[in-house]
């Protein structure tokens, strides 16, 4: 993919046309909403290599739909890891308006381990075909951060999280219990997250 192409992945994320960024119509964004559900769930049971042609027959559309909102593979990628970014912001969100800190933090990592899995193999993905990851989600990425580290703060302040852990330590964090999981027999993604949590907890005495 060129230059120009990399810089079109991602550059609307509201949108994601790709369209010159003309508005769409109601049908359309409903046939768009459709195919970007059909293709998560396709990668998330088979992985990112399910042809667009497959995504399409999921979705209940043609293929000439899938190829207008997003012509390559590496669009409808790169349009996917964002929709999984943008869900996790509202659940950070969602968090941060619940009254007790703690427990919303500890819910949200786990979820936030549980969803990386996917996220890491649409980003892996994305990078095989020279696609500038951080690029290309820069804006959600910043705000998903933002609300991150809110949510860490209200933890730490309610003493629930040791006040030497910040949002970096969290990602590590994540890919760590991911890679613990995929290394036990049982690879119980929760349970080892579950395990890493109480890493986070502050220490008695």
């Amino acid at each position: 993919m060129n230059g120009s192409a990399r810089t079109e992945v991602g550059a609307d994320r509201a949108g994601g046309q790709g369209l010159a960024d003309r508005p769409l119509r109601a049908d359309a964004r409903r046939n768009r909403a459709r195919v970007l559900q059909a293709a998560a769930e396709a990668f998330a049971a088979e992985g990112p290599a399910v042809p667009l042609d497959e995504i399409a027959r999921r979705a209940g559309v043609g293929a000439g739909t899938v190829y207008r909102h997003f012509p390559t593979k590496e669009e409808l990628l790169a349009a996917v890891l964002i929709a999984r970014m943008e869900t996790m912001l509202a659940e950070v969100r969602a968090a941060l308006a619940e009254p007790d800190p703690g427990p919303a933090f500890y819910r949200f990592f786990l979820t936030m381990t549980v969803d990386a899995q996917d996220k890491m193999d649409l980003a892996e993905a994305l990078t095989s075909h020279g696609i500038d990851i951080r690029a290309a989600t820069a804006g959600i990425a910043g705000e998903l951060k933002g609300a991150l580290a809110d949510l860490l703060r209200r933890a730490q302040e309610a003493g629930e999280v040791r006040p030497d852990v910040n949002v970096e330590d969290l990602h590590a964090l994540v890919i760590g219990a991911i890679a613990a999981a995929r290394a036990a027999p049982s690879g119980d993604v929760p349970r080892v997250a579950g395990l890493v949590a109480d890493g986070l907890r502050p220490r008695l005495g």
